[in-house]
């Protein structure tokens, strides 16, 4: 590993000193290519450095080990260079794991009412402005695809395509079933004290470049069915029904791409596999408790677990994502090591 963390720090080193020349500096589309590479180069490269560092001043301080002056200072040197070194070793194993070379894709999200008949549809429609709300707040943008809506306002589905630089690597762990327990909206008249469970299911698929404008809901719209699977894929997005077919047939292809990359993860990794990363759809992966002001991730242990309720509706998703994928990586580094 020694080896190949040389050859990164040394590349990083060479990137820097090509950025800065006149030849790469006048031409864009090389210097936008390099200037990629520096970023994703640049945390292994500073961690090596730190690791390094931390382990010369290691060999310096054992050297002063036997000075009947220095000794104890030295042996706090090692004890705190000791710490400072495994936390980095831990950070270097992370940023080699190999990256998902997904994750600059789009998202096709599709959110589907479940058990619960009209309470599951105005949930779905919480989880839709949820999603919304959080792609505001990173600067993605969304363009609806179908929506079946209800009268009191719920939607029985409805599915977008999410459009933003690193959309797929936080919005892959939102697949499955997501609950809610709360007094139903339907009967809010105060007799009502009991909390009821419903619940959505939600799918995500890397986006293949399926683009679109605006709502427009006119006889363009397109069913396509995939027989031997019998998967179906619904637009209503575009004004050109022919625009609308394309659209479709792209969506169908992510979803049957999913499909296939979800098959194969299961027989190479069986009983294994990382239920962070890449769970069962059909799993219920997390509740939102409205009477508890709480959101539980059941993918999550400890106090890792529970999250502001209100937060989360209004879209202050990240610590949330940010603690799935923290457990992704360390199950894939528990399981590297085992290897």
């Amino acid at each position: 590993m020694l080896n190949k963390l040389r050859e990164i720090d040394d590349r990083f080193t060479e990137l820097e000193s090509l950025l800065q020349s006149p030849e790469v500096y006048s031409d864009p589309e090389r210097y936008a290519k390099l200037a990629r590479e520096q970023k994703e180069l640049r945390p292994i490269s500073e961690a090596y450095r730190r690791a390094v560092s931390l382990q010369n001043e290691l060999d310096s301080a054992k050297e002063l080990l036997s000075d009947p002056e220095l000794g104890e200072m030295a042996r706090s040197i090692i004890a705190e260079s000791k710490a400072k070194l495994e936390e980095t070793e831990t950070e270097i194993k992370l940023l080699l794991l190999p990256k998902d070379p997904n994750d600059s894709k789009n998202v096709i999200m599709e959110i589907r009412q479940g058990i619960g008949g009209e309470e599951a549809a105005l949930f779905a429609a919480d989880i839709y402005r949820m999603y919304s709300m959080y792609c505001d707040q990173r600067g993605w943008s969304i363009e609806l695809v179908n929506e079946n809506p209800t009268e009191l306002g719920g939607f029985k589905e409805i599915s977008f395509i999410i459009k933003g630089e690193g959309a797929w690597s936080r919005l892959k762990y939102e697949a499955g079933g997501h609950c809610v327990k709360r007094v139903p909206v339907t009967e809010s008249n105060g007799r009502i004290q009991t909390s009821t469970a419903t619940e959505v299911q939600i799918d995500t698929f890397r986006s293949s470049g399926a683009g679109g404008q605006k709502v427009n809901k006119t006889s363009s719209a397109i069913r396509v069915t995939h027989i031997p699977t019998g998967t179906v894929v619904e637009c209503q997005d575009e004004r050109s029904q022919y625009r609308n077919k394309d659209k479709a047939l792209d969506i169908l292809r992510s979803k049957l791409y999913e499909a296939e990359l979800e098959k194969r993860r299961s027989a190479v990794a069986g009983e294994r596999k990382s239920q962070v990363g890449t769970g069962e759809r059909s799993e219920k992966i997390r509740t939102y408790f409205y009477q508890r002001d709480s959101v539980v991730d059941r993918r999550l242990s400890g106090d890792d677990k529970s999250f502001p309720l209100r937060k989360v509706l209004d879209g202050g998703l990240d610590e949330l994502i940010d603690a799935l994928i923290t457990a992704d990586r360390a199950e894939k580094l528990r399981s590297g090591n085992e290897d």
